[in-house]
């Protein structure tokens, strides 16, 4: 698949018809707003890998499977739907329909630009009888007109008169294949959607749907401007799941049959179809209002404003640089617009986790959502406080206090089956707590602080004073935990949960005093506060003072250590070859679990404790998940390991382009990408924010000559620039700021530019990694 992509920094080109390739590269060049969520598929709707139209929260419910229920087992599942499909526009030349496994592409790429924010497409195709036609075509997902979607489909007749047909569907209930093993999900997902109304007239159509069981309701619209000489023969009709515009012509050489085509999506689990066919039929009318060009220039200004605030400039590799941009624009796709609802692990690029949101989103996302978009990290986080309701409900099922965020949701109710990884991984509610502390210190959004954060805070704080107690020996333990470890379950002190809950529990205390309406409000009592201040003094972490090393988890570092010499490399990822029986109890990690917490509560550390923890568990670590590598490369650049740090740097950024994980066809790894930009900004720019301030410790690997960055922070833009010696430091708008440098306050001021020197590591051997599990040797790929 690489082979297909033309480096270049500021798009992503594919040059070839590789058919084989499609479900993949449908994902990549999937196209959203955070609402909207449209797959890269071609045009004509066939030949295709896996079609799929998104939006964001709309979902179908089903049993959850299990061979014995148990008490507190979630009942029900949530699965995205693909929803009505508005990309198709099917073309037939000369009555041959123009088909990509017929004929020949005479040429043909693709290009996903991350400044226009649109899927261009150009083809020459010649037909079984040999008439060639050129296929130019550009779409886009709206970033300012979050319910609108628009498709430009231009036809050139390159052999002398032709009479053209173009058909614009609306399409419902699209035959797919389901990615689920479990039987249940594929019945919800086969014809998912029942019919409530139809309409067309003129160039514009309307289909309104429910789905059987969630029973939430869809719209979607779509309409023409037609662009041809003359000739023009139009008729257009409606049924229950497909809505068609058929237009016929006759058009000369040197000429060309030019149709833009609007659709608009409104979706709703209280709404009318009559008042949901008048948001769509309005949105339609704002589209068609602002014009195809109109739509484009509002997207490249929304790119604009975006790149001027979170680009990454990287000197020495090309192909890193074209990855990290990509996995920006995605990531901004992902969240610019979701609003009320949650980032799911795959963004809107396909149907892989069914759809969930998880930690991903807080742990990994809204930190550069935070720093570039932050009003997209708040909406985010907005939508996290209106399920407070469902997570209190959950707390509750399980005999506890406060609120228990979901493992995996999509409407904020837990629906993961598998317990230990799922109902046990309670570092969930203070992955979202950190959020909302992150978010607060970046910003100063006292209003958010007032109406969302503070419950948020309080009411995780109660949930672990519920989960923990104090031993006989003072400390306050929680016991009986999974950590971001999914090789290790239900295990007691898992020191990434533990210091995890005693900032959120720290970050209570504080919220309280800044506001002590909102506590009042709450209920919070000054013996509340005092039993989160002490749980979070109390707060056990455990130490192996014979190793030198923080065990991931109480008596992790006495468990046998996994056989890697005699594990083939076949055999990965683990869980898919052994039980997680054996799993769970030797020294083996899916994912940075302890290493995730140097990071995450990188005050808690020694610089010495840091080597040591990173050298115990790099040879251990199996990375069978996509979260891991971002995180072991920030630790490795910390540390002083810079060229593991850059090896790690390409996995993260290049998961999906490589399609690393062989799974690429269900939707891309929204973290991973995000991760690169953690690498970029957090590894090697070294970038940490424990004390509600900004500090760096940058260093380069030597491939890489420059790293430059932008920063939002407290109403201020700023940017980060280094080299193999030194990095400086420009404000460039907003109030001053100070921000610390290895150690040293940089006062920021406009106008000038604050360079400093990098002080030199002392040099160290990487530690190794499993067998078979290094990962890959970088060599750099310049332009």
């Amino acid at each position: 698949m690489t082979s297909g992509f033309q480096v270049d920094p500021w798009q992503l080109q594919w040059n070839t018809l590789d058919l084989s390739a499609l479900d993949r590269t449908e994902s990549v060049f999937a196209l959203s707003n955070g609402h909207i969520g449209m797959r890269g598929t071609l045009e004509e709707g066939e030949p295709t890998g896996l079609a799929g139209t998104y939006l964001n929260g709309f979902y179908e419910q089903h049993a959850l499977p299990y061979a014995e229920a148990g008490y507190g087992y979630p009942e029900d599942g949530q699965t995205v739907v693909n929803v009505t499909d508005g990309k198709i526009i099917r073309l037939l030349v000369q009555d041959e329909p123009l088909d990509m496994r017929y004929g020949r592409a005479l040429d043909h790429h693709r290009v996903l630009d991350f400044r226009t924010g649109t899927l261009r497409r150009d083809t020459v195709w010649e037909s079984p009888t040999g008439r060639r036609v050129r296929v130019r075509t550009e779409r886009l997902v709206s970033f300012t007109q979050r319910a609108v979607a628009a498709i430009h489909y231009e036809v050139e007749p390159l052999d002398g008169d032709v009479q053209l047909v173009v058909q614009s569907d609306l399409l419902a209930n699209e035959p797919i294949e389901s990615a689920s093993r479990d039987p249940r999900v594929a019945a919800t997902l086969n014809a998912p959607l029942v019919a409530e109304d139809a309409f067309a007239e003129e160039y514009h159509a309307v289909l309104v749907h429910q789905t059987r069981k969630s029973g939430l309701r869809v719209a979607a619209a779509m309409d023409h401007e037609l662009d041809t000489d003359d000739g023009l023969r139009c008729e257009i009709q409606a049924e229950d799941d497909l809505a068609r515009l058929t237009a016929a012509v006759d058009v000369p050489k040197d000429s060309r049959l030019r149709v833009t085509k609007y659709v608009a999506y409104g979706w709703s689990a209280r709404r009318s179809a009559p008042a949901l066919r008048a948001q769509v039929d309005a949105a339609l009318s704002g589209a068609l209002q602002t014009g195809w060009k109109g739509l484009l220039a509002e997207q490249r200004r929304f790119l604009d404003d975006f790149w001027a605030t979170a680009d990454v400039e990287i000197e020495g590799d090309a192909e890193l640089q074209q990855a990290v941009r990509f996995a920006l624009f995605h990531v901004l796709q992902a969240g610019a617009r979701g609003e009320s609802r949650a980032i799911p692990a795959k963004g809107l690029t396909g149907p892989g986790y069914d759809g969930h949101s998880f930690w991903d989103s807080e742990t990994f996302v809204l930190p550069v959502l935070t720093y570039t978009v932050p009003e997209a990290a708040r909406d985010a986080l907005r939508w996290r406080h209106s399920t407070l309701d469902k997570a209190r409900e959950r707390a509750d099922a399980l005999g506890l206090k406060g609120a228990a965020f979901p493992w995996r949701s999509i409407n904020g109710a837990e629906c993961s089956a598998y317990w230990p990884a799922g109902t046990a991984a309670f570092h969930v509610s203070a992955d979202v707590a950190d959020g909302v502390v992150r978010y607060l210190a970046a910003t100063d959004d006292t209003d958010f602080e007032r109406d969302h954060g503070a419950e948020i805070l309080v009411e995780t704080a109660r949930l672990w004073c519920s989960i923990g107690h104090h031993d006989v020996h003072g400390g306050f333990r929680i016991d009986g935990v999974t950590g971001p470890d999914e090789y290790s379950a239900v295990v007691d002190n898992n020191v990434y949960t533990n210091l995890m809950a005693q900032r959120n529990l720290r970050e209570a205390v504080a919220v309280c005093e800044r506001q002590p309406e909102v506590a009042e409000r709450l209920g919070v009592t000054a013996e509340q506060v005092h039993a989160w201040q002490e749980a979070a003094d109390k707060m056990v972490v455990p130490y192996d003072e014979m190793l030198g090393v923080h065990p991931q988890s109480e008596r992790f570092t006495e468990h046998a250590r996994w056989d890697f010499a005699n594990t083939p490399e076949e055999h990965y990822p683990l869980l898919l070859h052994y039980p997680y029986f054996d799993l769970y109890r030797k020294q083996v990690v899916k994912q940075a679990d302890l290493v995730m917490a140097m990071y995450s509560r990188g005050d808690h550390f020694t610089s010495e404790q840091k080597v040591r923890n990173v050298d115990y568990y790099e040879p251990i670590t199996v990375r069978d998940s996509s979260l891991s590598a971002c995180v072991q490369a920030v630790m490795a650049a910390e540390v002083g390991y810079l060229e593991l740090a850059y090896d790690y740097f390409a996995e993260a950024a290049l998961t999906d382009l490589h399609d690393l994980h062989a799974n690429v066809r269900n939707g891309l790894h929204i973290a991973s990408l995000a991760g690169a930009w953690t690498v970029a900004v957090a590894g090697f720019g070294g970038m940490r924010d424990h004390d509600r301030s900004l500090a760096f410790a940058p260093r380069l690997p030597e491939a890489l000559t420059r790293l430059a960055f932008r920063l939002t922070y407290r109403e201020s833009r700023f940017a980060v620039e280094i080299d193999q010696d030194s990095a400086s430091y420009t404000l460039l708008e907003g109030p001053s700021l100070t921000v610390r440098h290895h150690g040293e306050g940089v006062p920021l001021v406009l106008g000038t530019v604050e360079r400093r020197p990098i002080p030199a590591l002392p040099a160290r051997e990487a530690p190794s990694q499993p067998r078979g599990r290094a990962p890959h040797r970088r060599t750099p790929k310049v332009f």
